[in-house]
């Protein structure tokens, strides 16, 4: 098992920064493939972005890229995001997601989901 506890959510004007959290435990955090996902009101959940155990590999979702970064202290066992120029759109909890499995990279479903921190971006 592993448990994921999601930090950092909060209220931003358009433009601003913000950076998220997922501290993991219960399991080799090196081994997870960490992904972020985002659920705004009335829509389905989302990809964000995800992050190799070694962190040799990310990928973006065309709405974020070069907006966010994913990131990761594998000696934390904390996986980052860091949001810049937030926009209305980006409303949403955010969900941090990890699994052992690589089959995620393809859009298989994650293993292991945190509760989620509220994103809201103002106008």
């Amino acid at each position: 098992q592993v448990q994921l506890v999601e930090s950092g959510g909060g209220l931003v004007q358009a433009g601003g920064s913000l950076r998220l959290s997922c501290a993991a435990s219960g399991r080799t955090f090196s081994r997870l493939i960490m992904g972020w996902f985002r659920q705004a009101p009335g829509k389905e959940r989302e990809f964000v972005a995800v992050i190799t155990g070694s962190a040799d590999t990310t990928y973006y979702a065309g709405s974020v890229k070069g907006r966010f970064t994913i990131s990761r202290d594998n000696a934390k066992n904390t996986v980052y995001l860091q949001m810049n120029s937030l926009k209305p759109e980006d409303t949403a909890v955010y969900y941090c997601a990890a699994s052992p499995r690589p089959q995620v990279l393809a859009g298989y479903e994650y293993d292991y989901w945190g509760q989620g921190t509220q994103v809201t971006v103002s106008s």
